[in-house]
């Protein structure tokens, strides 16, 4: 599993999003900017996160694992059933 780098600083977080409000744009490949990391949150439930590059993989995450976002790289997610989530970033 990854992790954030000591050197990052939380600065925003999400709403909590659900499988009916989770946006549109975080189900299709999508990235951060140059220099953003993003934490990945489940309070409840499963979220299959999927990185797309530079090589495919796909982590189901849960209340007990989280996913860590790297700068720039292609990902989306999927809600596994009723969940409920947000996404802290970091820079």
């Amino acid at each position: 599993m990854k992790n954030l780098p000591e050197h990052v600083d939380s600065y925003k977080k999400t709403p909590i999003f659900t499988e009916h409000t989770v946006p549109s744009g975080l189900l299709k490949s999508h990235k951060t900017k140059l220099g953003v990391w993003g934490k990945i949150v489940v309070l409840e439930g499963n979220l299959e996160y999927r990185i797309l590059q530079p090589s495919f993989e796909v982590l189901t995450l849960g209340v007990e694992q989280f996913g860590v976002v790297e700068p720039a790289v292609p990902h989306e997610v999927e809600p596994k059933g009723s969940v409920k989530f947000y996404v802290e970033f970091y820079r």
